[in-house]
């Protein structure tokens, strides 16, 4: 039976009563919302707001209700309105009046928003926690190749010799940000909406401070109205994974080159590729590239709740109930990616030589080409000059700026001599900027 029966003389439509729930989407949160009525129902009776038997069976019975969703003895019921009625309906089917005063003091609407910050915050911290775990597997793997010499690109054209370490540590870098900006984000959202009531508080003298507490939450909404329609963290937290899904989405689309028969620069554990019907040859690296798609899944998710959000007058309105769907659906996604492509990096092979061979031959030690020039005095837009026009004989004559003879960089400019070769080793213009993390 709905919460709000008592206004309404005629049933409700089958169809719209099943528009109208919410159960199937936030039933994944029994858990957070029989912890915030343990919460409630110890403060109710502490304020003397219902008896210490009513609250002592409350609690014993909604820890019993858990524990049988949990091992499955107790099924959810899809026709219910959402989670907040089926627990309390299961609630009072089992203890009877004691049951029906547990809602004493509270509303669905500060509730639900209680129930998704205790959610978010956990689903945060594993979230986390995979991120965490993909920056180690991106540092093991670069430091299986410490010294392995490739192109740093820019435009996707060769520009300067990398190493594989420095390249994958940008990476590292980027996933530390992610982790600051939803450890940001846990801090705005940890902040209880209880009390908040539908929208104006309650005449109940309720502790606010004591389910704040008693729930982990580092303190109480100022404004009750804010309690009940703040869903800025919904929004903080799908922008935060929207970043992880483009940093993902970089790192997927270099790794989709590097496999290519074109770049060869490393190769897919077999268990992380799949291949052709039609193509025997084929070696296709599938995991990355629906990394790649599914990142535009998480941005609509993001844009899904700006959307939502942008023209709600205050203070609840039901087309709040869409905020779950996203936000639930993006971190769904990020954790999918998470966990299939750390594996994926752990097994991925890299291979040195071709990413070798491939910085010897774009010219991209000119740059210290020039500047040995600078070393001799030249001004570095003469030595710029100089230096492209060194690169275009190369070209010319099939070259490389290695083995090009000494001759030939003289008749160019006499302030060469058999130091340029060491100026232009691959490995010393990367020792000489310190090209490993």
């Amino acid at each position: 039976m709905p919460l709000w029966k008592g206004r309404f003389a005629k049933e409700l439509d089958p169809k719209t009563n099943d528009f109208n729930s919410s159960i199937k989407t936030d039933s994944r949160m029994f858990r957070e919302d029989i912890g915030g009525s343990v919460a409630h129902a110890a403060m109710l009776a502490s304020q003397r707001i219902i008896s210490p038997e009513d609250g002592a069976a409350i609690t014993a019975e909604l820890g019993r209700i858990r524990e049988d969703l949990e091992n499955g003895a107790l099924d959810f019921d899809w026709n219910a309105e959402d989670i907040h009625s089926f627990v309390e309906g299961e609630l009072t089917a089992r203890i009877g009046d004691a049951g029906k005063r547990l809602h004493t003091g509270r509303s669905r609407n500060d509730q639900v928003a209680a129930d998704l910050r205790l959610y978010l915050r956990e689903a945060c911290e594993e979230i986390k926690s995979l991120l965490r775990k993909l920056q180690k597997a991106l540092s093991a793997k670069a430091m299986e190749y410490p010294m392995a010499i490739m192109p740093g690109y820019t435009h996707l054209q060769r520009a300067q010799p990398i190493t594989l370490e420095r390249h994958l540590n940008a990476y590292v870098s980027m996933l530390a940000r992610d982790i600051e900006r939803i450890d940001d984000g846990q801090k705005r959202m940890n902040i209880s909406p209880l009390g908040s009531g539908a929208l104006a508080g309650t005449t109940y003298p309720i502790n606010r401070e004591m389910t704040a507490k008693a729930l982990g939450f580092d303190g109480v909404m100022f404004n009750t109205l804010d309690g009940v329609a703040d869903r800025d963290f919904c929004v903080e937290l799908a922008s935060a994974l929207s970043l992880v899904m483009v940093h993902l989405s970089r790192l997927s689309e270099e790794i989709i080159l590097w496999c290519s028969w074109e770049f060869r620069f490393c190769e897919l554990d077999d268990a992380f590729s799949t291949g052709s019907s039609i193509m025997p040859q084929k070696k296709n690296p599938d995991i990355p590239e629906l990394v790649r798609g599914k990142s535009g899944r998480v941005f609509g998710d993001l844009m899904g709740l700006l959307t939502m959000l942008k023209g709600l007058p205050l203070a609840y309105n039901k087309d709040m109930q869409e905020d779950k769907e996203a936000i639930f659906d993006a971190f769904d996604t990020v954790r999918l990616c998470l966990d299939t492509y750390i594996p994926m990096v752990e097994t991925m092979r890299f291979l040195p030589e071709n990413m070798r061979k491939a910085a010897a031959g774009g010219f991209i030690n000119a740059t210290d080409c020039a500047d040995f020039l600078v070393g001799k005095g030249i001004p570095f837009r003469d030595a710029y000059k100089i230096t492209g026009e060194i690169v275009a004989l190369c070209i010319k004559t099939n070259r490389t700026l290695e083995n090009l003879p000494l001759a030939e960089y003289q008749a160019l400019c006499p302030a060469f001599d058999k130091g340029i070769f060491d100026a232009i080793s691959l490995e010393n213009c990367v020792a000489r900027r310190g090209m490993r993390t």
